[in-house]
Protein backbone atom coordinates (compact mmCIF):
# COMPACT_ATOMS: atom_id res chain seq x y z
CA UNK A 1 0.00 0.00 0.00
CA UNK A 2 1.35 3.36 -0.70
CA UNK A 3 2.10 5.73 1.93
CA UNK A 4 2.33 9.36 0.72
CA UNK A 5 3.12 9.37 -3.16
CA UNK A 6 -0.46 8.63 -4.79
CA UNK A 7 -2.14 10.50 -2.51
CA UNK A 8 0.25 13.59 -2.82
CA UNK A 9 -0.06 12.82 -6.53
CA UNK A 10 -4.26 12.87 -6.14
CA UNK A 11 -4.00 16.59 -4.61
CA UNK A 12 -1.94 18.31 -6.81
CA UNK A 13 -3.91 16.66 -10.64
CA UNK A 14 -6.31 19.28 -10.55
CA UNK A 15 -3.81 21.57 -11.66
CA UNK A 16 -2.60 19.55 -14.66
CA UNK A 17 -6.36 19.11 -15.71
CA UNK A 18 -6.85 22.67 -16.53
CA UNK A 19 -3.27 22.64 -18.65
CA UNK A 20 -3.83 19.49 -20.57
CA UNK A 21 -1.39 17.44 -19.03
CA UNK A 22 -2.49 13.32 -17.92
CA UNK A 23 0.07 12.55 -15.74
CA UNK A 24 -0.96 8.81 -15.17
CA UNK A 25 -3.00 7.69 -17.70
CA UNK A 26 -1.08 5.86 -20.80
CA UNK A 27 -1.78 7.61 -23.74
CA UNK A 28 -1.07 5.74 -27.17
CA UNK A 29 0.15 7.44 -30.93
CA UNK A 30 -3.78 6.93 -32.18
CA UNK A 31 -6.08 9.82 -33.64
CA UNK A 32 -9.06 8.90 -31.21
CA UNK A 33 -6.09 9.36 -27.73
CA UNK A 34 -4.52 12.33 -29.29
CA UNK A 35 -7.68 14.12 -29.92
CA UNK A 36 -8.99 13.46 -26.39
CA UNK A 37 -6.28 13.77 -24.52
CA UNK A 38 -4.14 16.31 -26.23
CA UNK A 39 -6.00 18.72 -27.70
CA UNK A 40 -6.75 20.66 -24.58
CA UNK A 41 -2.80 20.82 -24.52
CA UNK A 42 -2.39 22.02 -27.85
CA UNK A 43 -5.54 24.70 -27.53
CA UNK A 44 -3.64 26.13 -24.29
CA UNK A 45 -0.07 25.90 -25.84
CA UNK A 46 -1.25 28.39 -28.85
CA UNK A 47 -3.39 30.31 -26.19
CA UNK A 48 -0.74 31.14 -24.10
CA UNK A 49 1.61 32.11 -26.77
CA UNK A 50 0.16 34.16 -28.91
CA UNK A 51 0.20 36.64 -25.82
CA UNK A 52 4.05 35.36 -25.45
CA UNK A 53 4.58 36.55 -28.97
CA UNK A 54 2.84 40.27 -28.25
CA UNK A 55 4.97 40.63 -25.83
CA UNK A 56 8.19 40.40 -27.18
CA UNK A 57 6.79 42.07 -30.40
CA UNK A 58 5.82 45.15 -28.21
CA UNK A 59 9.57 45.08 -26.33
CA UNK A 60 10.79 45.50 -29.92
CA UNK A 61 8.80 47.68 -31.49
CA UNK A 62 8.95 49.93 -27.95
CA UNK A 63 12.67 49.67 -27.81
CA UNK A 64 12.73 51.25 -31.97
CA UNK A 65 10.06 54.01 -30.51
CA UNK A 66 12.43 55.18 -27.59
CA UNK A 67 10.25 54.13 -24.53
CA UNK A 68 11.17 54.54 -21.18
CA UNK A 69 13.02 51.62 -19.38
CA UNK A 70 10.22 51.31 -16.68
CA UNK A 71 7.71 50.24 -19.93
CA UNK A 72 10.37 47.94 -21.36
CA UNK A 73 11.01 46.29 -17.86
CA UNK A 74 7.07 46.22 -17.22
CA UNK A 75 6.35 43.17 -19.34
CA UNK A 76 10.05 41.36 -19.37
CA UNK A 77 9.19 39.60 -16.35
CA UNK A 78 5.88 37.87 -18.07
CA UNK A 79 7.86 36.92 -20.97
CA UNK A 80 10.41 35.13 -19.03
CA UNK A 81 7.39 33.66 -16.87
CA UNK A 82 5.80 32.69 -20.20
CA UNK A 83 8.89 30.97 -21.43
CA UNK A 84 9.53 29.40 -18.47
CA UNK A 85 5.85 28.11 -18.33
CA UNK A 86 6.35 26.33 -22.08
CA UNK A 87 9.97 24.77 -20.76
CA UNK A 88 8.29 22.98 -17.96
CA UNK A 89 5.59 21.41 -19.06
CA UNK A 90 7.20 20.59 -22.02
CA UNK A 91 9.63 18.58 -20.38
CA UNK A 92 6.59 16.31 -19.00
CA UNK A 93 4.85 16.30 -21.74
CA UNK A 94 8.33 15.19 -24.06
CA UNK A 95 9.35 12.67 -21.33
CA UNK A 96 6.09 11.17 -20.56
CA UNK A 97 7.57 7.53 -20.75
CA UNK A 98 10.56 8.89 -18.26
CA UNK A 99 7.34 10.55 -15.86
CA UNK A 100 5.72 7.53 -15.58
CA UNK A 101 9.01 5.23 -15.35
CA UNK A 102 9.57 7.48 -11.89
CA UNK A 103 6.39 6.96 -10.87
CA UNK A 104 6.89 3.19 -10.79
CA UNK A 105 9.82 3.75 -8.99
CA UNK A 106 8.63 6.12 -5.97
CA UNK A 107 5.65 3.65 -5.48
CA UNK A 108 7.64 0.72 -5.93
CA UNK A 109 10.39 1.94 -3.05
CA UNK A 110 7.08 2.99 -0.54
CA UNK A 111 5.78 -0.54 -1.12
CA UNK A 112 8.34 -2.29 -0.56
CA UNK A 113 9.31 -1.17 2.74
CA UNK A 114 10.25 -3.36 5.29
CA UNK A 115 8.89 -4.25 8.39
CA UNK A 116 10.28 -2.65 11.62
CA UNK A 117 8.99 -0.05 14.41
CA UNK A 118 5.58 1.33 12.56
CA UNK A 119 5.65 4.09 15.01
CA UNK A 120 8.56 5.41 13.61
CA UNK A 121 7.92 4.91 10.23
CA UNK A 122 4.27 6.68 10.40
CA UNK A 123 5.76 9.52 12.15
CA UNK A 124 8.44 9.73 9.13
CA UNK A 125 5.79 9.71 6.77
CA UNK A 126 3.68 12.09 8.36
CA UNK A 127 6.22 14.49 8.52
CA UNK A 128 6.67 14.85 4.65
CA UNK A 129 2.84 14.49 4.29
CA UNK A 130 2.38 17.54 6.22
CA UNK A 131 5.93 19.49 4.83
CA UNK A 132 4.59 18.78 1.43
CA UNK A 133 0.63 19.75 2.08
CA UNK A 134 2.38 23.24 3.84
CA UNK A 135 4.55 24.28 0.92
CA UNK A 136 1.91 23.06 -1.91
CA UNK A 137 -0.92 25.21 -0.43
CA UNK A 138 1.39 28.58 0.07
CA UNK A 139 2.81 27.96 -3.63
CA UNK A 140 -1.55 27.96 -4.74
CA UNK A 141 -2.25 30.82 -2.58
CA UNK A 142 0.36 33.19 -3.73
CA UNK A 143 0.06 32.17 -7.57
CA UNK A 144 -3.66 32.94 -7.28
CA UNK A 145 -3.67 36.11 -5.48
CA UNK A 146 -1.06 36.73 -8.27
CA UNK A 147 -3.47 36.26 -10.85
CA UNK A 148 -6.25 37.79 -9.10
CA UNK A 149 -3.82 40.97 -8.75
CA UNK A 150 -3.48 41.11 -12.34
CA UNK A 151 -6.72 40.55 -12.97
CA UNK A 152 -8.22 43.26 -10.65
CA UNK A 153 -5.41 46.04 -10.68
CA UNK A 154 -6.60 47.45 -14.48
CA UNK A 155 -10.14 47.35 -12.98
CA UNK A 156 -8.78 49.58 -10.62
CA UNK A 157 -7.07 51.52 -12.39
CA UNK A 158 -9.93 52.91 -14.88
CA UNK A 159 -11.97 53.40 -11.67
CA UNK A 160 -9.87 55.83 -9.80
CA UNK A 161 -9.39 57.59 -13.56
CA UNK A 162 -12.71 57.53 -14.14
CA UNK A 163 -13.41 59.14 -10.44
CA UNK A 164 -10.23 61.83 -11.69
CA UNK A 165 -11.56 62.84 -14.90
CA UNK A 166 -15.24 61.72 -15.41
CA UNK A 167 -13.50 59.96 -18.76
CA UNK A 168 -12.99 55.64 -19.08
CA UNK A 169 -9.48 55.38 -20.17
CA UNK A 170 -9.27 51.76 -21.22
CA UNK A 171 -6.25 49.47 -19.90
CA UNK A 172 -4.99 46.12 -20.63
CA UNK A 173 -3.13 43.85 -17.51
CA UNK A 174 -0.05 43.28 -20.03
CA UNK A 175 1.76 45.10 -23.01
CA UNK A 176 1.13 43.41 -26.42
CA UNK A 177 1.17 43.95 -29.94
CA UNK A 178 -2.06 43.17 -31.96
CA UNK A 179 -2.57 43.40 -35.22
CA UNK A 180 -5.33 45.53 -34.40
CA UNK A 181 -6.52 48.03 -31.85
CA UNK A 182 -7.61 46.47 -28.83
CA UNK A 183 -8.54 49.82 -26.65
CA UNK A 184 -11.45 49.36 -28.65
CA UNK A 185 -14.52 48.54 -26.72
CA UNK A 186 -15.57 46.05 -29.41
CA UNK A 187 -12.63 43.88 -28.67
CA UNK A 188 -11.38 45.02 -25.40
CA UNK A 189 -13.29 42.50 -23.60
CA UNK A 190 -12.29 39.71 -24.76
CA UNK A 191 -8.60 41.01 -25.34
CA UNK A 192 -8.99 41.46 -21.73
CA UNK A 193 -10.25 37.95 -21.13
CA UNK A 194 -7.50 36.57 -23.31
CA UNK A 195 -4.44 38.08 -21.39
CA UNK A 196 -6.13 37.05 -18.05
CA UNK A 197 -6.55 33.43 -19.19
CA UNK A 198 -2.98 33.08 -20.24
CA UNK A 199 -1.68 34.61 -17.18
CA UNK A 200 -3.71 31.50 -15.43
CA UNK A 201 -2.36 28.78 -17.62
CA UNK A 202 1.68 30.45 -17.00
CA UNK A 203 0.81 30.17 -13.14
CA UNK A 204 -0.78 26.73 -13.31
CA UNK A 205 1.76 25.22 -14.97
CA UNK A 206 4.75 26.46 -13.15
CA UNK A 207 2.98 25.94 -9.96
CA UNK A 208 1.75 22.61 -11.29
CA UNK A 209 5.38 21.47 -12.58
CA UNK A 210 6.58 22.52 -9.46
CA UNK A 211 4.32 20.75 -7.05
CA UNK A 212 5.19 17.58 -9.01
CA UNK A 213 8.66 18.22 -8.24
CA UNK A 214 8.30 18.67 -4.91
CA UNK A 215 6.36 15.17 -4.48
CA UNK A 216 8.17 13.48 -6.36
CA UNK A 217 11.41 15.13 -4.30
CA UNK A 218 9.14 14.20 -0.76
CA UNK A 219 8.74 11.24 -1.67
CA UNK A 220 12.65 10.33 -2.12
CA UNK A 221 13.40 12.49 0.93
CA UNK A 222 10.84 9.94 3.25
CA UNK A 223 12.69 7.17 1.59
CA UNK A 224 15.70 7.77 2.40
CA UNK A 225 15.05 8.38 6.43
CA UNK A 226 13.29 5.02 6.44
CA UNK A 227 16.04 3.56 4.89
CA UNK A 228 18.30 5.45 7.57
CA UNK A 229 16.16 3.70 9.94
CA UNK A 230 16.25 0.25 8.65
CA UNK A 231 19.91 0.79 8.38
CA UNK A 232 20.24 1.76 12.54
CA UNK A 233 18.29 -0.82 13.37
CA UNK A 234 19.35 -3.88 11.37
CA UNK A 235 21.76 -5.03 13.77
CA UNK A 236 19.73 -6.33 17.14
CA UNK A 237 20.84 -6.04 20.57
CA UNK A 238 20.90 -9.38 21.22
CA UNK A 239 20.69 -13.16 19.28
CA UNK A 240 22.58 -12.11 15.69
CA UNK A 241 21.97 -14.30 13.28
CA UNK A 242 24.61 -13.71 9.93
CA UNK A 243 22.23 -15.28 7.80
CA UNK A 244 19.23 -13.62 8.53
CA UNK A 245 21.28 -9.98 8.49
CA UNK A 246 22.92 -10.95 5.39
CA UNK A 247 18.93 -11.33 3.89
CA UNK A 248 17.90 -7.87 5.13
CA UNK A 249 20.93 -6.13 3.88
CA UNK A 250 20.23 -7.48 0.39
CA UNK A 251 17.13 -6.11 0.41
CA UNK A 252 17.82 -2.98 1.88
CA UNK A 253 20.79 -2.72 -0.60
CA UNK A 254 18.07 -2.77 -3.54
CA UNK A 255 16.37 -0.39 -1.56
CA UNK A 256 19.34 1.84 -1.92
CA UNK A 257 20.28 1.47 -5.44
CA UNK A 258 16.24 1.89 -6.34
CA UNK A 259 16.05 5.54 -4.19
CA UNK A 260 19.04 6.71 -6.06
CA UNK A 261 18.14 5.67 -9.39
CA UNK A 262 14.63 7.67 -8.65
CA UNK A 263 16.91 10.77 -7.77
CA UNK A 264 18.53 10.35 -11.80
CA UNK A 265 15.34 9.41 -12.87
CA UNK A 266 14.18 12.83 -11.46
CA UNK A 267 16.96 14.83 -12.83
CA UNK A 268 16.59 13.98 -16.14
CA UNK A 269 13.09 14.69 -16.49
CA UNK A 270 13.63 18.33 -15.07
CA UNK A 271 17.45 19.18 -15.60
CA UNK A 272 17.32 21.20 -18.36
CA UNK A 273 14.17 23.09 -17.76
CA UNK A 274 16.07 23.89 -14.04
CA UNK A 275 18.53 25.17 -16.48
CA UNK A 276 16.54 27.81 -17.72
CA UNK A 277 15.07 28.72 -14.38
CA UNK A 278 18.96 29.12 -12.66
CA UNK A 279 20.43 30.75 -15.94
CA UNK A 280 16.60 33.21 -15.64
CA UNK A 281 15.93 33.27 -12.14
CA UNK A 282 18.31 36.05 -11.71
CA UNK A 283 17.09 38.47 -14.04
CA UNK A 284 13.29 37.38 -13.59
CA UNK A 285 13.36 38.66 -9.31
CA UNK A 286 15.57 41.63 -10.52
CA UNK A 287 12.58 43.15 -12.68
CA UNK A 288 9.85 42.16 -10.78
CA UNK A 289 11.75 44.18 -8.15
CA UNK A 290 12.73 46.58 -9.99
CA UNK A 291 8.88 47.24 -11.29
CA UNK A 292 7.65 46.87 -7.96
CA UNK A 293 9.69 50.17 -6.90
CA UNK A 294 9.94 51.78 -10.06
CA UNK A 295 5.71 52.33 -11.07
CA UNK A 296 3.75 54.89 -9.17
CA UNK A 297 0.94 53.32 -9.56
CA UNK A 298 0.15 50.91 -6.09
CA UNK A 299 -2.08 48.63 -7.81
CA UNK A 300 0.70 47.47 -9.67
CA UNK A 301 2.99 47.86 -7.18
CA UNK A 302 1.38 45.38 -5.38
CA UNK A 303 0.55 43.25 -8.23
CA UNK A 304 4.64 42.95 -8.82
CA UNK A 305 5.32 42.76 -5.12
CA UNK A 306 3.36 39.26 -4.83
CA UNK A 307 5.12 38.46 -8.44
CA UNK A 308 8.23 39.25 -6.41
CA UNK A 309 7.18 37.03 -3.46
CA UNK A 310 6.21 33.96 -6.47
CA UNK A 311 9.10 34.04 -7.73
CA UNK A 312 11.26 34.05 -4.94
CA UNK A 313 9.46 31.14 -3.66
CA UNK A 314 9.36 29.42 -6.62
CA UNK A 315 13.25 29.04 -6.84
CA UNK A 316 13.50 28.91 -3.14
CA UNK A 317 11.88 25.85 -3.21
CA UNK A 318 13.24 24.49 -5.93
CA UNK A 319 16.57 25.16 -4.49
CA UNK A 320 14.99 23.92 -1.17
CA UNK A 321 14.38 20.37 -2.18
CA UNK A 322 17.14 19.45 -4.35
CA UNK A 323 19.12 20.58 -1.18
CA UNK A 324 16.82 18.67 0.91
CA UNK A 325 17.49 15.10 -1.69
CA UNK A 326 21.46 15.51 -1.26
CA UNK A 327 21.41 16.19 2.74
CA UNK A 328 18.41 12.84 3.25
CA UNK A 329 21.24 10.57 1.03
CA UNK A 330 24.41 11.54 2.74
CA UNK A 331 22.12 10.88 6.00
CA UNK A 332 22.40 7.19 4.99
CA UNK A 333 26.22 7.22 5.49
CA UNK A 334 25.45 8.46 9.85
CA UNK A 335 22.57 5.75 9.98
CA UNK A 336 25.43 3.22 9.18
CA UNK A 337 27.75 4.63 11.77
CA UNK A 338 24.88 4.57 13.89
CA UNK A 339 24.49 1.33 13.89
CA UNK A 340 25.77 -1.51 16.38
CA UNK A 341 28.55 -2.51 13.70
CA UNK A 342 31.17 -2.62 16.06
CA UNK A 343 29.15 -5.86 17.99
CA UNK A 344 29.14 -7.83 14.82
CA UNK A 345 32.52 -9.58 12.73
CA UNK A 346 34.50 -8.08 10.38
CA UNK A 347 32.81 -9.66 7.52
CA UNK A 348 29.55 -8.04 8.54
CA UNK A 349 30.90 -4.85 9.19
CA UNK A 350 32.79 -4.64 5.36
CA UNK A 351 29.22 -5.02 4.46
CA UNK A 352 27.78 -1.65 6.42
CA UNK A 353 31.29 0.14 5.34
CA UNK A 354 30.71 -0.19 1.73
CA UNK A 355 27.24 1.39 1.80
CA UNK A 356 28.56 3.82 4.11
CA UNK A 357 31.02 5.23 1.53
CA UNK A 358 28.87 4.97 -1.20
CA UNK A 359 26.33 7.24 0.96
CA UNK A 360 28.99 9.92 1.09
CA UNK A 361 28.43 10.62 -2.28
CA UNK A 362 25.30 12.95 -2.51
CA UNK A 363 22.35 11.90 -4.75
CA UNK A 364 21.90 15.35 -6.25
CA UNK A 365 20.09 17.15 -9.30
CA UNK A 366 21.89 19.51 -11.28
CA UNK A 367 20.79 22.56 -13.70
CA UNK A 368 22.04 20.01 -16.76
CA UNK A 369 25.33 20.40 -14.99
CA UNK A 370 25.39 23.62 -14.88
CA UNK A 371 25.13 24.20 -11.29
CA UNK A 372 23.81 21.64 -8.10
CA UNK A 373 20.28 22.68 -7.54
CA UNK A 374 21.00 23.06 -3.40
CA UNK A 375 20.43 26.18 -1.39
CA UNK A 376 24.24 27.54 -2.29
CA UNK A 377 23.13 27.93 -5.41
CA UNK A 378 19.93 30.25 -4.25
CA UNK A 379 22.08 32.46 -2.76
CA UNK A 380 24.32 32.71 -5.61
CA UNK A 381 20.92 33.23 -7.70
CA UNK A 382 20.06 36.05 -4.94
CA UNK A 383 23.57 37.70 -5.11
CA UNK A 384 23.25 38.04 -9.10
CA UNK A 385 19.46 39.37 -8.92
CA UNK A 386 20.79 42.14 -6.63
CA UNK A 387 23.71 43.36 -8.79
CA UNK A 388 21.29 43.51 -11.70
CA UNK A 389 18.68 45.37 -9.68
CA UNK A 390 21.56 47.99 -8.13
CA UNK A 391 22.74 48.28 -11.98
CA UNK A 392 19.14 49.09 -13.36
CA UNK A 393 18.43 51.84 -10.58
CA UNK A 394 21.11 53.49 -11.90
CA UNK A 395 20.47 53.42 -15.28
CA UNK A 396 16.66 54.48 -14.16
CA UNK A 397 17.74 57.46 -12.36
CA UNK A 398 18.97 59.67 -15.51
CA UNK A 399 15.28 59.20 -16.99
CA UNK A 400 13.52 60.50 -14.03
CA UNK A 401 16.06 63.66 -13.60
Amino acid sequence: MSLLFDESLKSIEFLFKHVGIHLDRTILNTAEHVIKFRSLYIINFLWLNTDAIGEILWIIQGALHGKSLIKLTFIAPCINLCILANIKTLSLFLNDDKVKKLFKQLRNAENNINNGDEVVKKKIVAEGKKHLRAVVKALIVITAVTVMLFFVTPMLVMGLEYKKSGQIELVLPFLVAYSFNPYDIKYWPFVYMHQIWGAYLVSIQVAGTDCLFYTCCTSICTQFRLLQNDIETIIPKRNFDENVFQEKFKKLAVRHEGIMQSVIQLESIYTKSTLFNFVTSSFLICLTGFNATALGDIGFMLTFLSFLLMSLMQIFLLCFYGDMIMTSSMEVSNAVYNSKWYTVNPKVAKHLYVVQMRAQKPSKLTAYGYADVNLTSFTKILSSAWSYFALLKTMERPTRV
